[in-house]
């Protein structure tokens, strides 16, 4: 048996050999902390819930679901949009739901990429990002997110040559590793960018709803040209602590939208209907557990980036997400000191090479942990420091 070629472009799974470690910790009885994944800990509100329990116990929703998902699903979605971001859209031609945003992000690089193709890929980013261009036959080319530059692409440093080859741009804020978030006026630019070059924008915007602050995230679409070349990425997983439900939708540009559910009516058969009216319900319903959520992770987020820099490493605070993103001491890499953490300390954290070279000197740390866990990994981390000293 061969295997695809493709397979051969992906590159080997970077964690193996710190999730062998945490097994063999495990297995031995030890308690392992982690702050390396991006899962909310807390519960999907009661009314959503319900709300999917009367809907399974329908015949009706029983059967193959479409996948242009309900028409009641793509209405709430454009009400949402335009209650939250004031942007008016047309649910039946952009609004499209997802089996998770994650499953539109990969396919989408099947309908804007051929073979030989370019996708401007940031580095840090998500991984799936160049994955998918690899897989669709692309190449990526990685644009830096400097911590000098706020972690925003530099798109005038890409060469011409580059960017009239360019068939994408992928663009994430609030980010995801950094936690670094985006204004109007840079949506605007890359707006002017991608319309300059042809090319096409792909926003992934699943941390808009979780904010610090006062602060509201801004939407690719409030940008009055964005439908002319992008479309946005949204979830209701972080929004609504829905991860393992699996719905998310892509909005915008109706050219892109129609690509997209075209590849997919191929592949899939659209999300259980029993979901999507739990979806529903969840974008019409009550918000209120969105701030709640928010003052949680706030508060975590304070504890967190004051022990992170009581210990030495510079950490920012973010605005936006649920992640912190901290430069490292000198003398380690980011995966040596995700090992030493490991080791010592009985610490998972993820480094900052998961997420691409620039990743360099960096690990992400989630907030997404309940409160007497992530009390006992700080509690850790300080007695590795003092241990490290002595």
């Amino acid at each position: 048996m061969k295997l695809s070629n493709r397979l051969d472009k992906l590159p080997p799974y970077l964690f193996v050999e710190i999730n062998r470690k945490i097994a063999e910790k495990q297995a031995r009885g030890e308690d392992i902390i982690s702050f390396a994944i991006g899962d909310p800990d807390t519960p999907t509100p009661q009314h959503i819930i319900d709300q999917l329990c009367q809907a399974a116990r329908d015949p009706i929703n029983h059967r193959y679901p479409e996948t242009a998902g309900l028409p009641e699903l793509c209405q709430a979605i454009a009400r949402w949009y335009q209650k939250r971001f004031g942007v008016k859209l047309d649910p039946k031609k952009e609004v499209l739901p997802l089996i998770g945003s994650k499953e539109g992000i990969g396919h989408i690089s099947f309908c804007l990429i051929d073979p030989g193709d370019i996708a401007l890929v940031p580095d840090p980013g998500y991984p799936v990002y160049s994955m998918s261009t690899l897989l669709a036959g692309g190449e990526p080319y990685f644009i830096l997110l400097t911590e000098k530059n706020d972690f925003l692409p530099d798109l005038e440093s890409i060469p011409k040559e580059i960017a009239e080859k360019a068939k994408l741009l992928w663009l994430n804020y609030p980010n995801n590793p950094t936690g670094a978030v985006a204004d109007i006026a840079f949506f605007k630019k890359a707006v002017d960018f991608a319309k300059k070059y042809n090319l096409a924008i792909c926003h992934d915007a699943p941390y808009t709803e979780v904010a610090f602050d006062g602060y509201q995230p801004s939407s690719l679409l409030q940008v009055p040209e964005a439908r002319e070349v992008g479309v946005e990425f949204h979830s209701l997983s972080k929004t609504y602590n829905m991860t393992g439900w699996r719905i998310g939708m892509a909005v915008g540009n109706a050219k892109m939208i129609d690509a997209l559910f075209r590849f997919k009516s191929n592949l899939d058969s659209g999300i259980p209907q029993a979901i999507q009216q739990a979806a529903i319900k969840a974008l019409n319903g009550p918000q209120d557990s969105i701030a709640k959520h928010n003052a949680l992770y706030q508060q975590r987020r304070d504890k967190l980036v004051k022990a992170l820099n009581d210990i030495g490493l510079k950490a920012r605070t973010p605005k936006a997400s649920f992640y912190v993103w901290a430069r490292i001491p000198d003398g380690y890499t980011s995966v040596g000191f995700t090992a030493a953490l490991l080791d010592k300390a009985n610490v998972a954290v993820t480094p900052g090479t998961g997420y691409g070279s620039a990743g360099e000197g960096y690990i992400r740390i989630s907030l997404a942990l309940p409160n007497d866990r992530l009390d006992e990994g700080i509690s850790r981390l300080l007695k590795w420091h003092r241990d490290k000293a002595k």
